[in-house]
C-alpha cells in the first residue's frame, strides 16, 4: 500500500510506514527461476556482471530515506538497517564502498513494470505475488516482526516479556498478521479488540480504551513518531506461524543479477552477519527490544 511520508520537526527520527500488508497480501520469498542461495557459477565474478552502469553497483531507494532503515536521509553513509544491508551485499559481491552509487526511486514506481535504472532497489518492499508479476525479488533479507505500542508511563510500557502482556487489553486491525500473532503468540486472557482500520486502533489507544496495540514493526515506528504523541514501542516479537511478510531486494523482471545477489544474501544469513545488522539497527538503536 502507499506509504505516508513525514519529517519530524525534531529531526531525531524520520520514518515511514513500509508495506504494512494484511496477512492475505503477503507471501514467502520465492525467487524466480529457482535462484535460491545455492552456489552460483563464475558468472557472479564482478567483471562478468551485467550492470546498469559498468563497474558500478547502482542501488535505488526513496527520498527522504527514513530511519531506522537509513540514517540522516543519506543512504550512502552505511548507517541504518537497509543501508548497512545494501553495503554488506555489495561487499559480498566484490564491490568496494566507492563502487556503489545510489539512485532516487520513489516507492510506488519501484515495482511498476518496465526497465529500471538501478541494479536493485532496497526500500522496505514486501514480496507479494502481485508485485512479482512485474518485477523480480531476491530472497527475503528481513522478516517483518510485530511491534507492541503502549502509552508512555502506562502499566504495560515497560513490559520486559510477552507474559507481562497477557492481561492487557490489546487492539489490532482485522485481517492482519498482527491479529494472528496476538492470538497465537501473546495469547492474552482477554480476546483482542479488533478494528476495521489501523487508525481506529490508534484512536482507541489514544483514548485509553485499550492498553496497547500490535502492528508490524515498521508501522510501530510510524505510530510512535507521527500518530500518538507520548507513545512508545514496548518491544517486538516474531509471529510463529503462517506465511511471514518479508522484504526483498527488487530487480527489473528477468535480471540475471538475482542469482548473484541471492548468493550474497545467503552468505550474510549463514554467517550471522545479517542478524547482527538487524540487532544493531532495528533492536538496540531503534529502541525496540525483543520480547520473549
Amino acid at each position: 500500500m502507499p506509504r505516508p511520508s513525514l519529517l519530524l520537526a525534531s529531526g531525531a527520527l524520520t520514518l515511514a510506514v513500509a508495506a504494512c500488508a494484511p496477512a492475505s497480501d503477503t507471501s514467502t520469498s520465492a525467487s524466480p527461476a529457482g535462484t535460491a542461495s545455492g552456489a552460483a557459477s563464475d558468472t557472479c565474478a564482478k567483471d562478468q556482471l551485467k550492470l546498469a552502469t559498468p563497474g558500478k553497483l547502482t542501488i535505488g531507494t526513496d527520498k527522504p530515506a527514513y530511519e531506522p532503515w537509513f540514517k540522516n536521509d543519506d543512504p550512502s553513509n552505511g548507517q541504518g538497517y537497509e543501508s548497512a544491508v545494501a553495503y554488506a551485499v555489495a561487499q559480498r559481491m566484490g564491490f568496494t564502498k566507492d563502487e556503489v552509487t545510489w539512485a532516487v526511486v520513489p516507492f510506488d514506481s519501484s515495482f511498476a513494470p518496465g526497465p529500471k535504472q538501478f541494479d536493485f532497489d532496497i526500500n522496505q518492499i514486501s514480496i507479494t505475488p502481485e508485485r512479482q508479476k512485474a518485477v523480480d525479488f531476491s530472497d527475503g533479507y528481513y522478516t517483518v516482526k510485530q511491534g507492541v505500542v503502549a502509552l508512555e508511563g502506562s502499566k504495560y510500557a515497560k513490559a520486559a516479556g510477552l507474559a507481562q502482556l497477557k492481561d492487557a487489553k490489546i487492539g489490532v486491525q482485522a485481517g492482519t498478521t498482527a491479529l494472528r500473532a496476538v492470538q497465537q503468540v501473546i495469547q492474552p486472557g482477554n480476546d483482542p479488540s479488533v478494528f476495521n482500520q489501523q487508525i481506529d486502533a490508534v484512536n482507541a489507544l489514544k483514548n485509553k480504551q485499550i492498553d496497547a496495540i500490535v502492528v508490524d514493526l515498521p508501522t510501530a515506528f510510524y505510530v510512535t513518531a507521527a500518530q500518538i504523541k507520548g507513545s512508545t514501542i514496548v518491544g517486538q516479537f516474531a509471529a510463529n506461524s503462517g506465511a511471514p511478510e518479508e522484504f526483498g531486494l527488487l530487480f527489473q523482471k528477468g535480471n540475471a543479477l538475482v542469482t548473484c545477489v541471492n548468493k550474497a544474501v545467503g552468505e550474510l544469513k549463514s554467517s550471522g552477519e545479517l542478524a547482527k545488522i538487524e540487532s544493531q539497527w532495528l533492536t538496540a538503536a531503534a529502541g525496540a527490544p525483543e520480547l520473549k
